[in-house]
Parts: structure tokens; C-alpha cells; sequence
């Protein structure tokens, strides 16, 4: 899964633990959100979606695994 968490904080001026704090998670968190090495529970995916105003598949690209 790709994800636009890099992008949408830079444009929100949001450092990594910035979002963290707002979500409840860990910096690391954040950190493997961005590298697409975690698929986040359906409840973290609304959360950060949440804080950028957007819809969880306007930040969350599901890619098919066909």
C-alpha cells in the first residue's frame, strides 16, 4: 500500500511527530506509514485521514495484488 502522508505533512507544515501526537502513535509509526512497510488498523487509517481534512483512499492507495 502506498500512502501521500509525506506530501500531505509537508504541505500542512507537520513534522512526523506532529502527526504522531495527533493520531496517538509513536513517531515510528508514522515513519513506516510513510516507507509502506505498515498497514494501519482501519481506525488509524480515518484518524490520519481525519487530520488532513480527506478521505482515507485520498491518503491510503490500495494497490491490487493480482
Amino acid at each position: 500500500m502506498k500512502t501521500r502522508i509525506k506530501e500531505l505533512r509537508a504541505k500542512h507544515n507537520l513534522t512526523q511527530e506532529d502527526l504522531a501526537k495527533k493520531v496517538n502513535v509513536r513517531r515510528e509509526t508514522i515513519v513506516f506509514l510513510e516507507k509502506g512497510k505498515y498497514n494501519p488498523s482501519l481506525q488509524l487509517a480515518y484518524d490520519v485521514s481525519k487530520v488532513f481534512n480527506l478521505r482515507i483512499e485520498e491518503v491510503f492507495v490500495f494497490e491490487d495484488s493480482k
